[in-house]
């Protein structure tokens, strides 16, 4: 068993594309944790999204060993998601670590995802290193950065470890420091009854769902029978083993160790993150705290385009499942778009991945309905109603007030968006709560509705700022919000798929905007279509697509006028009766181009 004073269990905290997978590269590569031939870069990054886009999504640890002063010393690397859809499983792998490396790009500086990030390493009471990252770019000022470290996070810079992950230049620094300033596992006795944290775990077609421990008190063994002490379910133990980062198996985990184990558990949901694991004969006393189950924040409907592929669709939601337990979906119906499925996520990023590997990983073709937020509705009995989709909601003479949810934004910007960035959050009902500066740049904290960001707000942003604003959030409360239910009516039939809730305040010019785009889209027919926008019985916009018009007087030759007058008040006719039976045919690239329609 490891000497517990030689262990040191550490996470890495970053804003996104600052260096945090290529500094842990470099880190498994200098303690020999792979050879030269098996390293690739991103190592931790298993996912192609992942690597392609710079993101960290699942979690990943690996165990190095470093020699120095003649012993070795067993370092825990534990390479966290960085934005905010996944902080909860941040916060727990957090709880696993005594300390955290700060990496910093020494170009850029301190973004608003390293802000959130390291309050949460600090509210976890870890032990923060400084890292300045990129120091061989021409652009690098290490001096004027670690001053903002100080200024903005209020942590001694003064010492900072200055590196290059790319070049390799400083690794062994930080190897030296991480041994040094960072501090061991409490002592705890290795015989007293099993308590450990269940990190993160995640689905492998060969050994089933492999789940990711610290352990706080005890040994755990193979052959051992634990129980999960939040789902009160009991599994033997088949492995016990390490990330190297290959899987390696070993005999134990003493206290203050990190590893696996796996225990032929079926589903991901079943090993709930944040859970206690505990010795089923010995049970220990207390519960770890801080665990709660995942809850999804944002709603939106998912369909096949092509009917055929509904089976597929069930298929490949069901797999992801089994290695997202975050993600949930349940079946539903729409008139417009048939058969397909509600399904719930953590945030945007979090649906965004979901839906592109539905289309990479299966070769899906999907249409997404417009994202939607949970709502509280207060009924007039006292009852309270959770709304996922605006399509159910109830009558409104039954509803006393409706809740919506409200988020803390955090925006870091240069000087000169600065205007246009709170004209943004002002328009989309956002109140100021304070507004302070870095150097040259603007930190702006807003109180949003979190209905009015799930749209564009993040593109909106990027674009006012050309990508130099970053973005971060934590959700806040629910708050009362004059709300109301706006319908498209297409030839006086409500599509379900295109309702929505918005604000009074905003509900016209959306409307207005919705049905324009539809008047563009929607393919005349032989009879005239009106497109409306109702809340209730009140129509707010419209639009009309107006008909074919067959020339029906093209073979009369002359004569009396009462001979074309005849013919054209029989068309007429006709298509009064046609609009009355007709059926209007919407194309699916309709409801794509309405559902990512871009308000201005």
């Amino acid at each position: 068993m490891t000497n517990q004073n030689n262990i040191r269990n550490f996470s890495i905290v970053a804003h996104i594309d600052h260096g945090k997978s290529t500094l842990s590269d470099r880190l498994i590569q200098l303690t020999g944790g792979l050879s030269q031939r098996e390293m690739k870069e991103q190592v931790l990054d298993n996912m192609d999204i992942e690597r392609e886009r710079g993101i960290t999504i699942k979690a990943q640890t690996v165990r190095l060993e470093y020699p120095k002063d003649g012993q070795t010393y067993i370092l825990n690397l534990i390479d966290t998601p960085g934005h905010v859809d996944f902080a909860y499983e941040v916060s727990r792998s957090l709880a696993a670590c005594e300390g955290a490396l700060l990496v910093v790009d020494a170009s850029q500086g301190v973004e608003a995802q390293t802000l959130a990030n390291v309050y949460q390493a600090i509210d976890a009471d870890l032990e923060i290193l400084p890292v300045l990252n990129k120091i061989d770019l021409p652009a690098a000022e290490p001096e004027r950065i670690k001053a903002q470290i100080e200024e903005v996070i209020g942590i001694d810079a003064s010492e900072a470890v200055e590196i290059s992950a790319k070049t390799g230049f400083g690794i062994d620094k930080v190897l030296e420091a991480i041994v040094d300033k960072l501090p061991a596992p409490k002592e705890s006795d290795p015989t007293l009854p099993l308590k450990a944290l269940l990190m993160d775990a995640y689905y492998d077609p060969y050994l089933g769902v492999v789940v990711l421990v610290r352990i706080i008190d005890g040994t755990l063994k193979k052959g051992m029978r634990v129980k999960m002490m939040q789902t009160d379910a009991s599994y033997i133990v088949d492995r016990v083993g390490v990330f190297k980062p290959k899987i390696t198996e070993i005999g134990e985990l003493g206290p203050g160790e990190i590893g696996f184990l796996t225990a032929s558990i079926k589903e991901v949901a079943d090993a709930k993150v944040g859970d206690t694991i505990t010795d089923e004969k010995r049970q220990t006393k207390e519960v770890l705290s801080g665990f709660k189950p995942a809850q999804p924040v944002v709603f939106c409907g998912l369909f096949p385009v092509d009917a055929a592929q509904f089976d597929d669709l069930r298929a490949a939601m069901g797999k992801l499942r089994l290695n997202d337990a975050s993600f949930s979906f349940e079946m539903e119906t729409s008139a417009a778009l048939g058969f397909g499925f509600r399904c719930g996520f953590l945030g945007l990023l979090h649906l965004e991945i979901i839906q592109e590997r539905l289309i990479r990983e299966f070769n899906l073709e999907l249409i997404a309905t417009a994202p939607s937020v949970v709502y509280q509705i207060e009924m007039r009995d006292g009852e309270i109603i959770h709304l996922h989709n605006p399509a159910d909601m109830p009558d409104v003479m039954s509803i006393e007030n409706i809740h919506e949810p409200w988020i803390k934004a955090t925006i870091l910007t240069p000087d000169e968006y600065l205007g246009s960035i709170i004209k943004l959050c002002q328009d989309r009902r956002g109140v100021q709560q304070d507004i302070s500066y870095i150097g040259t740049r603007a930190m702006l904290v807003y109180d949003l509705p979190l209905n009015e960001v799930v749209f564009d707000f993040y593109d909106r942003l990027k674009s006012i700022s050309k990508g130099y604003a970053s973005f971060d959030y934590k959700p806040e409360d629910y708050r009362i919000g004059d709300l109301v239910k706006m319908q498209i009516l297409v030839n006086d039939e409500p599509v379900d798929a295109l309702s929505m809730l918005v604000h009074r305040n905003r509900a016209e010019n959306r409307g207005r905007a919705m049905c324009e785009k539809l008047k563009e889209l929607i393919p005349q027919h032989l009879f005239k279509i009106p497109i409306q926008a109702a809340i209730g019985g009140r129509i707010i916009a419209r639009e009309t697509i107006s008909a074919m018009r067959k020339d029906v007087t093209a073979k009369c030759y002359g004569g009396d006028i009462s001979r074309k007058r005849k013919l054209l008040d029989k068309q007429k006719e006709g298509k009064k009766k046609m609009r009355q039976f007709g059926k209007v045919e919407i194309p699916q690239e309709a409801f794509i181009a309405a559902l990512k329609m871009d308000e201005n």
